[in-house]
């Protein structure tokens, strides 16, 4: 990969963070753009409530995000003789993400009233940041 490559010759104690948070970024902005797009679509096209979409897009989308960020977003970090305790942390971690999001829409939309592509803003932009650290460091260190 060039871009690997380019991180190790430039920046070589970086490379191994810099290049997952451009994995995570990749497969992470992907899933949560499933989520949030998912979520929208159903609270707001679908008129189902908003806090259930969330929680039907929690369960449709955690094992996916499992499956690609165990075996591509963090792969090759930290240690991999303890899946059941990994895969603990991943949904410990992912439920974490998921009551954040919760939050979100209960203040922005049930609380304050507002419509539902206001909760995508955080959803979008501040949920990822935490859930990222939580990975790296908790789940897959």
């Amino acid at each position: 990969m060039p871009i690997q490559r380019t991180l190790e010759r430039h920046l070589p104690q970086h490379a191994p963070l810099i290049g997952q948070m451009i994995r995570f970024g990749l497969t992470g902005g992907l899933l949560t753009l499933l989520v949030a797009g998912g979520y929208w679509i159903v609270a707001d096209v679908f008129h189902v409530e908003p806090m259930l979409s969330m929680t039907l897009n929690y369960l449709v989308f955690t094992g996916l995000g499992y499956f690609l960020h165990s075996r591509w977003s963090f792969r090759g970090h930290g240690s991999r003789d303890r899946p059941g305790l990994r895969t603990a942390r991943f949904f410990t971690v992912n439920t974490t993400g998921f009551l954040l999001n919760q939050f979100f829409v209960w203040l922005l939309v049930k609380h304050m009233g507002g419509p539902v592509w206001w909760s995508v803003i955080p959803i979008v932009l501040v949920t990822p940041l935490v859930t990222f650290s939580l990975n790296r460091r908790w789940v897959f260190g």
